[in-house]
């Protein structure tokens, strides 16, 4: 299968330069501003969105990012709510990539058939489902790709040669490499080191790598654009979205430009980032 999630690396691939790839969670701060924010990320420099499903516990997420869930859910925020969002992106983006990232249990709880062929049809790409190890790819990730749609695993510092085939095995779009043995928002990782380990990756696997966790300014966007087929921007976008809440808690007037001029920023910097690493 070919989704837009490997059109979009073959046209990254083919401009000699890696891809942005922001992180907003569903409804956060609310179902308007999140789908405003969401319309308008590959204009301002996107080239693909994750989408995170609100959680009452995400487990590998810092602060930020769990705030985002708390924020998005005390709103209202569902599973279908998220489902519907991206099909109103897809009536008007018929190219951006979509990645849905979470964890299991909602989607259990949905229905794993039901949420597959839901996501299909509101124009899914790709799944990230953090705590659905190898060793359950029955669950989730075999079904999912057989209906079209990329299941993308993450690997870590700790994925040593013995685990890496397995990590491997049943992924499709792109890896994702968690930079840092630790959880999002935290230290960026030293470039040298992330580096290493792709090198090491890449001789396991010919998909794309896309690094992410404690990547926060377009400057470390860019380092890292100059080692990695992606950068992974997530907990610095959902954190200008909570400062510019008011003292309620709501959207402001600078919400969701706090957001895209962010973004804008860091798509800059990933893009420029090859041209200067030539220069």
């Amino acid at each position: 299968m070919t989704t837009r999630i490997d059109q979009r690396f073959a046209d990254l691939k083919r401009q000699g330069r890696a891809g942005l790839v922001t992180f907003i969670t569903a409804g956060d701060p609310d179902l308007a501003t999140s789908s405003t924010i969401l319309s308008r990320l590959a204009a301002a420099g996107a080239d693909l969105i994750e989408l995170g499903m609100p959680f009452s516990d995400p487990m590998a997420e810092g602060p930020p990012v769990q705030l985002s869930s708390q924020r998005a859910l005390k709103a209202g925020m569902t599973l279908k709510k998220t489902l519907a969002m991206v099909r109103a992106f897809r009536a008007g983006d018929q190219a951006t990539p979509i990645i849905l990232m979470g964890y299991y249990n909602p989607v259990y709880s949905f229905g794993v058939e039901r949420f597959l062929d839901a996501a299909k049809e509101a124009g899914v790409d790709g799944l990230i489902i953090v705590d659905c190890p190898p060793e359950h790819d029955d669950e989730v990730c075999l079904p999912a790709q057989a209906k079209g749609i990329n299941f993308i695993r993450l690997a870590t510092p700790t994925t040593d040669a013995r685990r890496l085939p397995a990590v491997i095995a049943h992924t499709s779009g792109f890896v994702y490499y968690v930079s840092i043995a630790g959880v999002t928002g935290a230290k960026s990782a030293e470039l040298a080191s992330v580096e290493t380990a792709l090198a090491r990756f890449r001789t396991a696997t010919d998909l794309p790598i896309c690094v992410g966790f404690g990547i926060r300014t377009p400057e470390q966007a860019a380092a890292f654009a100059r080692v990695g087929d992606g950068v992974v921007v997530g907990s610095a976008l959902v954190s200008a979205i909570r400062d510019s809440l008011d003292d309620n808690g709501q959207a402001g007037p600078l919400t969701v430009d706090a957001v895209l001029d962010l973004v804008s920023a860091l798509a800059k910097g990933v893009r420029s980032a090859r041209l200067l690493a030539a220069e």
